[in-house]
């Protein structure tokens, strides 16, 4: 029963963007927004620790939502965690008590991130959602500000590339959520 529901909600998002858009989604439902695979995230993120030995130093949880990396991450010991999602701030305010940061994928593929360092970035059920065009430029921005990627999909998009800056070192899937890992080649 509770997987029915589950499958209900993950239907019931899809059918959102599909009627709405992505940008038409979120700009009317974000300020609500929950994962509905958050138990799914942080069993993924807490494995990947693991497995992985993450620096949790100073992460940065890209296209934020309401949370669900961010408390996941300071339920493993991280103590520095940046938000940034376009959409979803106010959720991600009354979650975790943080303001994110409102910047697109596209603002960021422009260089709006330029100077900053970060151990790790997660980006958690977001990057397949970008135009395909400018997933090159994003990728490129955020391989100068972090060496280490982590991208958490419910299917195997993104696929990134070779040439793109990044190579995968691994992955795993649990509960049909997938795990990558990707070291920055620059």
């Amino acid at each position: 029963m509770k997987n029915q529901i589950g499958n209900n909600v993950r239907a019931a998002v899809r059918h959102q963007y599909e009627e709405h858009g992505v940008e038409g989604y979120y700009s009317q439902f974000g300020a609500d927004y929950r994962n509905p695979h958050e138990s799914a995230i942080r069993e993924v993120l807490q494995h990947a620790v693991q497995r992985w030995r993450l620096d949790l130093n100073r992460v940065l949880d890209l296209a934020c939502g309401s949370g669900e990396v961010t408390l996941a991450l300071r339920e493993l010991g991280c103590q520095t965690v940046d938000g940034i999602d376009p959409h979803t701030g106010e959720a991600y305010l009354a979650r975790t008590g943080l303001q994110a940061e409102e910047f697109s994928f596209e603002q960021i593929a422009e260089g709006a991130l330029t100077g900053r360092r970060y151990s790790l970035i997660v980006c958690s059920f977001a990057m397949h959602l970008i135009e395909e065009s400018w997933l090159p430029a994003l990728l490129a921005q955020i391989g100068f500000i972090s060496r280490c990627l982590l991208i958490i999909t419910p299917h195997k998009r993104p696929d990134l590339k070779d040439g793109w800056g990044w190579r995968l070192e691994d992955e795993f899937v649990i509960e049909r959520v997938r795990a990558r890992l990707y070291q920055s080649k620059t």
